[in-house]
């Protein structure tokens, strides 16, 4: 008899728990696993992609973010390909040459399921080195140098920076390695400079120059306006003195946007929820990077090179914003 009167007490109990969560618009059923493709460990795409998990999870009710360390642009858009990733964080160059299929997508596939969500941030190039003799780019030839991991945007804009200065990979000595793993090797006198395409400070570059000297490569005026006339992606960059340790002196550089990215077949709810989150805890993900800092809904939805997916397209509006 007793068991009867708890089992009628344990029914009621249950019956008003997913009555008070429908009434607060809560699913009792497990939120849906999203991986969050970044870059090394040591990138800014890892660092932003950890922040993002660690303040939205908690307010996401249709999904739970989990970050993934990759080797970056290229690798995510395969993985948002394949379906082992929900979101990834990629260069906008990188994603446009995806969609079309050129440049270092050329006789691939052309990745037409791509969409954009948000400009994030300006990736900046910077060419760092701890060798005194090395000034300017020309002055890599014949050098070891580190151009991220193979097939990766950093070894595309490598390619295009030395390109631009009349030289190719065959003046240099092309090393492939992650950001961390490139720090590492100049700290040991194992490479010259490394090209490193990231939000600035980067972690690995930040770490180097807590107890090595380092110099930052800059780009000259002539340089950068060729740049920006063949690759429409490129914008000039000033990186300012005291985003390094010891580093006391203005550079001009180039950068390109950082964007979060889905597949189509991510569904619009999950987008928009994801999107909705993303501004209102603005503040909180800032702590991450600082090109984070007040980025507005109207910035993020600028210049991103293909399709807004449909999640992103209703919150945009639903903000007032015309989309272009």
């Amino acid at each position: 008899m007793r068991l009867k009167k708890n089992t009628k007490i344990i029914s009621v109990l249950l019956s008003l728990v997913l009555l008070l969560c429908g009434c607060a618009g809560i699913s009792p059923v497990n939120k849906e696993k999203a991986v969050l493709a970044t870059g090394g460990t040591a990138g800014t795409y890892f660092a932003v992609g950890s922040a993002m998990s660690t303040v939205l999870n908690p307010v996401l009710k249709r999904s739970e973010l989990s970050v993934l360390s990759t080797g970056g642009s290229r690798a995510n858009i395969a993985l948002l390909d394949s379906r082992d990733a929900s979101f990834a964080i990629v260069q906008n160059d990188v994603l446009y040459y995806a969609y079309t299929a050129t440049d270092l997508f050329d006789g691939d596939t052309a990745h037409e399921k791509l969409r954009g969500l948000a400009c994030l941030y300006e990736e900046t190039l910077q060419i760092v080195t701890c060798d005194e003799s090395i000034k300017t780019v020309t002055d890599l030839k014949g050098k070891n140098v580190c151009v991220g991991d193979e097939g990766s945007g950093v070894e595309v804009n490598a390619r295009q920076i030395l390109e631009a200065y009349g030289m190719t990979f065959e003046d240099i000595n092309v090393v492939n390695a992650p950001f961390e793993e490139a720090a590492q090797s100049l700290k040991k006198g194992e490479i010259d400079a490394a090209f490193i395409i990231a939000g600035a400070p980067t972690k690995a570059v930040t770490d180097l120059s807590k107890d090595t000297k380092i110099r930052l490569v800059a780009l000259d005026d002539e340089h950068i306006s060729s740049l920006k006339s063949k690759y429409r992606f490129y914008g000039e960059t000033i990186l300012s003195a005291g985003t390094y340790s010891g580093f006391d002196e203005d550079v001009t550089t180039v950068s390109v946007k950082a964007v979060l990215t889905a597949s189509e077949r991510m569904p619009k709810e999950e987008v928009y929820e994801l999107l909705s989150a993303f501004f209102e805890k603005n503040e909180l993900l800032s702590s991450s990077h600082k090109g984070l800092n007040g980025l507005t809904p109207k910035e993020a939805s600028e210049g991103i090179s293909v399709p807004m997916h449909k999640g992103a397209e209703k919150y945009y509006k639903e903000q007032g914003i015309v989309l272009k």
